[in-house]
């Protein structure tokens, strides 16, 4: 990785962009004090929200730090929307959307909550992120779900951000390579949260590549740096995906349980309570595929929930938020790594110094003939 980018974390440690409320500032400051590369994620907030806690974060910390953007999604049939983003395969019908509101319509009347509007919007304010970006500058983006243009990757280079994209296959790394991304972040399937795929195609729902051979793949195929991310828990993974190639490791899940984090406490619990005892790629909650802890509603909505992203997202938006509030861990969406039973509770400060503890020493292991522990 170029050496100006890598001066901006003396650890390569980075902490995963949690939509949703989890990546909140203090926990961005705190992983950024610790020598690590905090982030926030602008992902279903508006922009003016975006901004305010970039200004939260600045007020904590002044270190670098990065800020990650959904990619637009492309139109479906019969949507009354007008926007249309990445490119990808056509998405599940506006008939297939409302078939599966009618599924849900059981768990509406549970909850006492109503379903939410599947047509509240494709581009998540999008371009306007980029303008507040591109008006008030920030270290670093990232992007998910696709590749951003040319055009928007030279914008942010014009004043002074680094730009990362998240890529799952070879094929995508190329993409993100051609936009000019300073670094592609490799995420494996082991990821928990949202899979960053480029193209969202029901065949992909039960495949991927594990993490290792994706950057070692990945490595082969493009010339830029490579951020690895999915299931690392302990510094002798990160001593793994080093060797195997990467610069850094991105952690999502290692930082859900700590206490910065703004993640909803049952779902803090739930990474290590022997109820929840795997992870699941679904469409139940986003209509996206996105691993999480398997829970009631995964198991009795997953096989039907149509490819409709954000729609489905929009439409169990208020079942999530009423399951939450009901301190119901079988109605929330738990987005969680495969390594999710290694969670620890440490402050994110401590877990950064934790996890490069550990790294050194694998290293140390590595260069004296020992074992990774």
């Amino acid at each position: 990785m170029s050496s100006a980018l890598t001066d901006l974390f003396p650890h390569p440690i980075v902490q995963a962009p949690m939509a949703g409320g989890v990546s909140v500032p203090k926990l961005a400051a705190a992983v950024c004090e610790a020598g690590g590369l905090g982030f926030l994620a602008a992902g279903y907030k508006t922009a003016d929200g975006m901004y305010e806690e970039i200004k939260q974060l600045r007020s904590l910390t002044g270190r670098p730090f990065g800020v990650n953007l959904f990619m637009p999604q492309p139109e479906y049939p019969g949507a009354s929307t007008g926007s249309t983003g990445a490119a990808g395969a056509a998405p599940a019908s506006a008939a297939a959307i409302d078939v599966y509101a009618h599924q849900l319509a059981g768990e509406a009347s549970w909850y006492e909550a109503e379903l939410g509007d599947p047509d509240s919007g494709r581009d998540d304010g999008y371009e306007t992120k980029l303008a507040v970006l591109r008006d008030n500058p920030v270290p670093v983006v990232s992007f998910h779900f696709g590749a951003p243009s040319r055009e928007v990757v030279d914008a942010l280079h014009r004043v002074g951000t680094f730009v990362l994209v998240t890529a799952t296959t070879p094929d995508e790394a190329r993409a993100v390579e051609r936009s000019g991304a300073d670094a592609v972040i490799a995420q494996g399937i082991e990821a928990g949260g949202h899979q960053g795929t480029h193209r969202d195609i029901p065949e992909t729902d039960g495949s991927g590549i594990g993490l290792l051979s994706l950057v070692a793949q990945i490595r082969e195929t493009v010339n830029i740096p490579i951020i690895a991310a999915g299931g690392i828990m302990r510094g002798g993974q990160i001593a793994a995906v080093l060797a195997a190639g990467a610069s850094a490791a991105q952690l999502g899940t290692a930082f859900l349980a700590t206490a910065e984090s703004g993640a909803n406490a049952l779902h803090k619990q739930a990474l290590t309570n022997p109820l929840f005892v795997r992870t699941e790629l679904t469409r139940a909650f986003s209509g996206r595929p996105a691993r999480g802890l398997v829970n009631r509603f995964l198991r009795e909505h997953g096989p039907y929930a149509p490819a409709a992203y954000p729609e489905i997202h929009h439409l169990t938006a208020p079942l999530r938020k009423a399951a939450a509030k009901a301190g119901d861990a079988q109605g929330m969406a738990l987005w969680a790594g495969q390594g999710h039973r290694m969670a620890r509770e440490l402050p994110a400060g401590q877990l950064v110094e934790v996890l490069a503890g550990e790294l050194a020493a694998a290293r140390t292991a590595l260069s004296g003939g020992g074992g990774i522990r």
